[in-house]
This record gives C-alpha cells, sequence and structure tokens, in this order.
C-alpha cells in the first residue's frame, strides 16, 4: 500500500491535487485552516486504494506532497521461445 505525506503548514489549498487522482477521491480538502490561513488538503484512503502514481505530487506547485510507494516483488521473467521451431536467420 502506497500513500503520500502532506505537509500542511506549507500547503496552500489550490486544490490541484485533488483533481487528478486517478484513484477518485484519495486527496481531499481539509476542514481545519493551517497556520497561514489556508484550508490545506488531506489525504484519505483507509481502503489503501493509492497506487503511488505521483501525479498529485508532480500537480503540486508548492512540492508539499511526498509519496512513499510499496515496494513490490519482481516477477520471475520467462524466456520467450518461438511457437514453430527455429527462427530463420
Amino acid at each position: 500500500m502506497s500513500c503520500i505525506v502532506i505537509a500542511e503548514d506549507r500547503c496552500k489549498g489550490c486544490e490541484l491535487c485533488t483533481m487528478v487522482c486517478p484513484q477518485g477521491d484519495l486527496v481531499q480538502m481539509a476542514d481545519h485552516f493551517n497556520v497561514k490561513g489556508y484550508r490545506p488538503s488531506a489525504f484519505v484512503d483507509p481502503n489503501g486504494k493509492c497506487t503511488g502514481c505521483t501525479l498529485c505530487a508532480t500537480m503540486c506547485p508548492d512540492m508539499v506532497i511526498t509519496v512513499y510507494r510499496t515496494v513490490r516483488k519482481k516477477r520471475d521473467v520467462v524466456e520467450a521461445k518461438p511457437a514453430g521451431g527455429r527462427i530463420e536467420p
């Protein structure tokens, strides 16, 4: 399960990150204000749907989003063999 961390004290609440999440509404606007008087973004992912795609972090103009990706196991690669015999040069 991947997740993001938003530096709420630096977020200006522009809502750009809320519009680009391909998983839906994982990034929402908080119901409180930060020290600068803005409503920051908040990460809400109770079901672990975040894929760590980094679209929210890429879109953020103030670079306040850090993405933590889950390390996935590599799959075994099987060599491809021709289906009908030998390959002609």
